[in-house]
Parts: C-alpha cells; structure tokens; sequence
C-alpha cells in the first residue's frame, strides 16, 4: 500500500508528476541511478533519524555521507538512524522504497542543501521499483521540508 499511499498524495500535492515504476529493483542508490540512467549522486536519498523521541527524515544525494557534527549543531543532539523493523512502520514505506511522500504519519522533513547541486533529483516513491524526477526546491515545497547542511562536502567524499 506504500505506493499507493505515495500516489494519493503527489495526486493531491502535485498531480503533473508521474511515478516511474520499473521492471527491475531500484532498492539501493546504485540500483536506482542504473534503473533511471543517472549518476548515483543525482538520486535523492531518504534517510530516517530518531533524536530522543522524536523521528524525522533527511533527504540527501545518493553519494552524500551524514556529517555527524554537522547533524549534532542542527538537530541539538546526537541523532541515530532507525533499526530496519522500525523504518517501515514509522514511514510506511519499505526500506529501499522509503521518501518523504505519502508517509503513514505527520514526520519532520529535512532536505540536505547537497540535493541543490542538481536540477533534478530522483527519490524514491513508497516501493522498491518506484520513483518520481522533481526538482529539489519543488520536493522540500511538497513535503513542507525545511532546508538543512548536516552531509559532508562532496570534497571530502572523494
């Protein structure tokens, strides 16, 4: 129902937007940007976080590293990903399908200032073979996401 929740809610939020399903997984960031013919960067990850109790996500590119000082100034604490059996239940959506659309319930949406290095970004759309193209300014739009800097520069990934 993932999907399905995901299209209710671009229908609603953004319905010039069109799902792209594949025949194949694009479950990982290297899947994905096989699957969509784009570089792993340009897919827009969505990564989930618990500070104390509350749960939020971060949306970053594909090949971008959560700085761990960087996150511990914005969210005023050390945050900690979401075991797997936690990640589908808070969200609603399967690990490798997970994005800041349709979600089960009300989460704090973070979009990394990374994703503003494209034009167009790739998240995944509530299944493991589902995405949408969307610019990053039109995903933080859609998802009410306030705009963080908690990756590390592309530099230092290199």
């Amino acid at each position: 129902m993932s999907l399905e929740s995901v299209r209710a809610h671009l229908a609603e939020a953004a319905p010039d937007l069109e799902i792209i399903v594949t025949g194949t997984s694009s479950a990982t960031v290297e899947l994905a940007a096989e699957a969509h013919g784009v570089e792993p960067a340009q897919i827009a990850k969505t990564l989930s976080f618990r500070l104390k109790d509350e749960v939020f996500l971060v949306v970053a590119r594909g090949d971008a590293r959560l700085d761990n000082k960087k996150a511990k100034q914005v969210f005023g604490g050390k945050v900690r990903m979401l075991g797997l059996h936690e990640v589908e239940e808070l969200t609603g959506h399967p690990v490798g399908g997970v994005c800041p659309f349709g979600l089960a319930g009300p989460l704090k949406v973070c979009c990394d200032l990374s994703l503003k290095a494209f034009d167009e970004v790739i998240p995944a759309a509530g299944a493991q073979n589902a995405a949408v193209r969307i610019t990053p300014d039109r995903m933080a739009e859609i998802t009410n996401a306030d705009w963080v800097d908690v990756c590390q520069e592309a530099e230092a990934l290199a």
